[in-house]
């Protein structure tokens, strides 16, 4: 293009006419939700979902407020800020792409210590929704129980603070105890993570956190607030320097673009306190059961992501694209899923969890989405005790195989060692790197180190089902390498 368009709200009209923008009056807007963590997904998936809400001259008095507690997202808010909150979405299909600008965000709140900000806007009467994606290691959950880690560090300051939070769920307590006291009733909290039972893990880190201060008012939320389950699809690379020139081919300035693919869902929970956006209107699935949505896509796809992105990493290979294309590492894949994983997934309406696995196949396959292997195996903490050894425990529980689930945990650790098979090395890539990769390289000479890390496996240490096959899959890798262990398992 030889022309730029910075973007902002005086510029949507002067957009190429190729660029689809808001058909909605921005400045007619009212808040009513605040969502924290501005990331990527949250751009690409609930505000658009807003967003074509809007552009059918519904629900205009939702607008999102933007917020995060973390400092190192001050340059992020900066970006969307000088941009009037609006952002670029381009699709990427293997057809070619699409772009479109997208604007529910209104505001994007100071981003405070205290995090007085937040909490006095979460605790004006028309927020009726908070909705949350913190990642799914950010909501104080110990590993081994599931349940509060109520002895983490922010956890007793914010106990010990209430009037000056650091986390996210303080700010909503502290919030909630203002609208109790002030007599402005609940708000739902709306947790937009990939975490089983989402709503239930909200409920309970904010409960809980509330009851180590003001027991009285953890019950006035335990008993007025709704915490809907909701479960949430759309793979969302991460922005760089590529996304951005992307953005420019559209003859957009955005410094902030986010790109997607071309599939979207969200399913959930229709229980919301004070009212809610309607969705179903712009294709989201409003009913009485995630659950079983949410095992399928997360058992299948965030576990899939996982069984395929430790051997990547391995075997030096830079995109999710990429794997599905490795012939070991795809029929590692498809074994897994169709032996250890899809007899446990229940149906949902329209959807059986075989034709779901060719679903995620294709997703994971399409060469336009350029997701990195290290993006999608970070914070394998969280993804492995979340997504991976649940459907690990069900097949032990079934008494149905799991060597691949096994060999998925030895590859993990093999990765978190630190090296690639090629002698490069992996940058740290999780919260808890330095632990894991002593485990992992204790593990080298003695495969039951790694299992011995009690807040990640729990029982799982002293179940010979689950010990036998990892030791020997860890010792092979070590001794032959990843492809050969992954060509064993797929010719057994």
């Amino acid at each position: 293009m030889d022309e730029l368009i910075p973007l902002s709200d005086a510029t949507l009209d002067k957009l190429p006419v190729s660029v689809r923008r808001p058909r909605y009056d921005r400045t007619a807007l009212k808040p009513g939700m605040v969502h924290i963590g501005l990331g990527n997904f949250h751009r690409a998936h609930q505000a658009w979902y807003l967003h074509r809400l809007f552009d059918q001259g519904l629900c205009h008095d939702w607008a999102i407020v933007g917020a995060s507690v973390r400092a190192s997202d001050e340059a992020q808010r900066e970006k969307l800020l000088k941009q009037d909150c609006l952002t670029t979405l381009i699709e990427l299909d293997p057809s070619g792409a699409s772009a479109e600008v997208i604007g529910p965000m209104i505001d994007y709140l100071p981003i405070e210590a205290d995090n007085a900000a937040l909490i006095a806007k979460m605790a004006e009467p028309a927020i009726r929704i908070v909705s949350l994606t913190v990642t799914e290691g950010g909501y104080f959950i110990d590993p081994a129980t599931g349940g509060f880690d109520a002895q983490h560090s922010d956890i007793r300051h914010d106990a010990a603070n209430p009037g000056r939070p650091r986390t996210a769920f303080g700010a909503m307590v502290e919030a909630l105890r203002i609208r109790r006291t002030e007599g402005r009733g609940p708000f739902t909290g709306l947790c937009c993570d990939n975490l089983q039972h989402n709503g239930a893990v909200l409920r309970q880190t904010v409960v809980s956190l509330a009851r180590l201060s003001d027991p009285a008012l953890a019950a006035w939320i335990d008993a007025n607030c709704s915490f809907p389950d909701s479960m949430v699809d759309c793979i969302v690379p991460a922005t760089g320097l590529k996304e951005i020139a992307m953005a420019r081919q559209f003859g957009i300035d955005d410094r902030a673009p986010v790109t997607h693919e071309n599939f979207r869902q969200w399913v959930i929970e229709d229980n919301f306190c004070a009212g809610r956006p309607d969705w179903e209107r712009a294709g989201a699935t409003l009913t009485g059961n995630v659950r079983d949505h949410e095992a399928m896509k997360i058992g299948m796809l965030n576990a899939g992501h996982q069984i395929i992105a430790n051997p990547g990493e391995i075997l030096s290979i830079a995109t999710i694209s990429d794997c599905m294309s490795h012939p070991l590492i795809r029929a590692f894949f498809e074994k897994v899923q169709a032996g250890e994983i899809v007899p446990h997934v229940k149906p949902v309406p329209d959807m059986q969890p075989s034709d779901y696995l060719k679903l995620i196949e294709r997703r994971f396959a399409n060469p336009a989405i350029v997701d990195t292997t290290r993006r999608v195996a970070f914070d394998g903490s969280s993804r492995h005790t979340g997504f991976v050894l649940p459907v690990l425990r069900r097949g032990l529980n079934a008494g149905t195989p799991v060597e691949g689930l096994a060999l998925a945990e030895a590859l993990w650790a093999r990765m978190c060692e630190g090296s690639r098979e090629d002698g490069t090395r992996i940058e740290p890539n999780d919260p808890f790197w330095d632990q894991l990769q002593k485990s992992a390289r204790a593990a080298r000479e003695r495969p039951m180190a790694w299992l011995e890390q009690a807040h990640l496996y729990g029982d799982l240490a002293i179940e010979p089902r689950f010990t036998g096959p990892f030791a020997r899959w860890l010792s092979l890798i070590w001794s032959h390498g990843c492809a050969h262990a992954l060509a064993v398992y797929v010719e057994s």
